[in-house]
């Protein structure tokens, strides 16, 4: 073999050697089909098919296995629609999330003197972020506004729903502020640091960072009133809209999950919540003063099921969250879609209207 080739191989090699590939993570398995009355999970109301709750409805719910859009997800002739604006926001500016990401081909490996606890390599990574604003064309200028704040936006079928809804006065003419998430996800990336964290530290980066923003940049302004303040938001975005809440309940009293994400899931570990997000229905609303916090919750009977331990079943952490709710005197509405997977396109399409509708109960609509 010629030595020029000799040299070559050999150069390879020790690059092999030096930057193994990438580990690939073994394809999930599908996740089993869950019967919505086994026992331990919540006596519900099985609807006819293609029903959804009256928005005024609090309890548990069974709708499907037809999950047909509802008609205020299409744009109406003659009814006024709103402007959306983007901008973009870079991690550079930031002064509470600079960035990270979880380093490539690695995943979590349970802490040998912890089993719930995950080992996770990150390393610091800029980002940019996508936030779109929804400004519905009744909004009158100079007027606080309530609005709602999405997670892993820009959510094109939130704003309109809102489009609809509010020009037939079911929901108020409110503000859309739909941000994007800083990339990656679960642990060790900066959407699970910006989602799964129990923390207030969420909801200070939109307050400190986000809304300013908008209301200079758009000239709207947006309500001080907790009440007028909704989170909305699907798997772990949805966890980060309750976070949100629970831990700043002077800014927001009202949320809207899909499939939400009330499983071990949290990084860096926290020994005042050593299960994540599971801890609101294990510990934290059961042991806790009930909050003013009104909530919408949904799950699909194919959603996310993990066997790596006991706290990442996302059927029946939804489900605990329906008892613990319950038990306390929330108002809240638990659906639990058939014929559904995780964070369900057809079930969103179906259901957001009445969602957003029972979400903003007891809200004036002139305001």
């Amino acid at each position: 073999m010629p030595r020029l080739l000799l040299f070559a191989l050999g150069a390879s090699l020790i690059a092999a050697a030096q930057n193994p590939p990438a580990t690939k993570r073994p394809p999930r398995p599908p996740a089993p089909t869950r019967d919505p009355h086994t026992p331990g999970y919540v006596e519900a109301k099985e609807l006819p098919d293609g029903a959804v709750p009256a928005p005024t409805a609090d309890g548990n719910f069974i709708i499907g296995p037809t999950h047909n859009p509802a008609p205020e997800m299409t744009v109406q002739e003659g009814v006024p629609k709103g402007d959306v604006f983007e901008f973009t926001m870079d991690s550079k500016d930031s002064k509470i999330y600079p960035g990270i990401a979880r380093e490539p081909g690695t995943f979590g490996r349970p802490d040998p003197d912890n089993p719930g606890r995950l080992i996770v390599s990150s390393s610091p990574k800029p980002y940019t972020r996508k936030v779109a604003v929804y400004v519905p064309k009744q909004y009158m200028r100079g007027t606080a506004a309530p609005f709602i704040v999405g997670a892993d936006g820009p959510d094109r079928a939130l704003f309109v729903a809102l489009d609809n809804l509010i020009a037939q006065k079911r929901v108020p003419t409110m503000i859309a502020i739909s941000i994007g998430n800083g990339g990656g996800d679960a642990q060790g990336s900066q959407r699970g640091l910006e989602y799964d964290t129990m923390s207030g530290l969420y909801a200070e980066f939109v307050e400190k960072e986000v809304l300013p923003l908008v209301e200079k940049q758009y000239d709207v302004k947006l309500t001080k009133d907790p009440d007028g303040r909704a989170t909305m938001g699907g798997s772990s975005g949805g966890s980060c809209a309750l976070i949100m809440a629970w831990y700043h309940p002077e800014w927001y009293r009202r949320v809207l999950t899909y499939s939400g994400t009330y499983v071990h899931q949290q990084w860096p570990y926290d020994p005042k919540t050593p299960h994540g997000a599971w801890d609101f229905h294990e510990t934290l609303i059961p042991n806790s003063p009930r909050k003013p916090i009104r909530i919408w919750l949904e799950i699909s009977d194919r959603d996310n099921l993990s066997t790596r331990d006991a706290y990442h079943d996302w059927v029946l952490a939804n489900e605990r969250m329906a008892r613990v709710l319950a038990a306390k005197g929330y108002h809240y509405q638990f659906v639990f879609a058939r014929n559904a997977g995780h964070t369900d396109r057809t079930v969103k399409q179906q259901t957001l209207p009445e969602a957003l509708e029972y979400v903003w109960q007891g809200y004036p609509r002139g305001r």
